[in-house]
């Protein structure tokens, strides 16, 4: 299993889960294409395109950071032909980037509306739309969309039918992807975490201090997406992952290895199906993260 010489396009990947993801392929001698918007600092939120950069060639990548805002066309299309012109092509595509906001029916402005559902489902439908013509001509091209399991359950839409709506969007694209490009070899898949993830964005949109203690650390889903890019292209796709689980089916044991304090109780997330089952030996708390707030 190696990703050396593959070029990633990942967009978030400016800190959190995209960038574990673009730190583990690195590891590898990976290119990574850093696609975010964050080219100055967050008040909040840590990392820039640029400091994600230096990261990923600390740990023996190549980086290009560009800022690409995935809501807009000539954004992506400029980010996706310059990570062409410096690496070659494109091998695995991840859409990370995404917008949350738990608010139910009345108290969701249309401009949050909005924002989600374009960065959430139009984005990743664009960024995938963008990358498909280099995809095509890749040895083992893989697209992973951060979006749970098509579970059309009433919960998951009742606190905040928004939000749930632009996240189901990312995983329609995967539906209807993995069969419209089977026949020219590229996989769709998609990933979601059993549990929180400890990122800046959770911290400070959901959990809080605290929260963050009951969460996982991003490196579980990066380990997992590390496993699924390494699958045949033509053999695995349309499958949609809970990181834990399919983890244990690749041969890890230990979980506790991605725990940010093993004394606390697992926060589960939310969008995991009932009949999911943790792999043996982990526990759960009580709730989800959707009630953390």
């Amino acid at each position: 299993m190696s990703l050396s010489g593959k070029t990633l396009f990942i967009t978030g990947a400016s800190r959190g889960i995209g960038l574990a993801m673009a730190l583990r392929a690195a590891r590898d001698g990976a290119n990574v294409v850093v696609a975010a918007k964050t080219a100055e600092p967050h008040k909040h939120l840590p990392g820039t395109i640029y400091t994600a950069a230096e990261e990923i060639e600390k740990a023996g990548g190549q980086a290009l950071p560009v800022v690409v805002d995935v809501r807009d066309e000539a954004s992506v299309t400029a980010g996706v032909e310059a990570a062409v012109a410096k690496f070659g092509g494109i091998d695995i595509c991840v859409n990370n980037a995404s917008a949350i906001q738990l608010t139910g029916t009345l108290a969701t402005e249309m401009k949050r509306y909005d924002l989600m559902n374009g960065v959430n489902a139009r984005g990743s439908y664009l960024t995938s739309k963008i990358c498909l013509p280099h995809l095509k001509k890749a040895a083992n091209p893989h697209v992973l969309m951060i979006s749970p399991p098509l579970d059309m359950n009433p919960r998951w839409f009742a606190g905040h039918t928004a939000y749930t709506m632009a996240k189901f969007g990312m995983s329609m694209c995967v539906l209807g992807m993995s069969a419209e490009f089977r026949a020219d070899g590229v996989a769709f898949n998609a990933l979601w975490p059993r549990t929180g993830i400890a990122t800046a964005a959770i911290q400070f949109a959901l959990a809080g201090d605290e929260g963050m203690r009951q969460c996982r650390k991003p490196e579980i889903m990066a380990d997992a997406a590390y496993a699924v890019f390494n699958k045949p292209a033509r053999e695995f796709s349309g499958q949609f992952l809970i990181d834990d689980s399919f983890l244990y089916a690749e041969g890890v044991r230990d979980f506790d290895q991605y725990r940010v304090d093993p004394s606390q109780p697992l926060m589960p997330d939310f969008f995991v199906p009932e009949d999911s089952s943790p792999p043996p030996g982990v526990t759960l708390g009580a709730g989800t993260l959707a009630t953390a707030q």
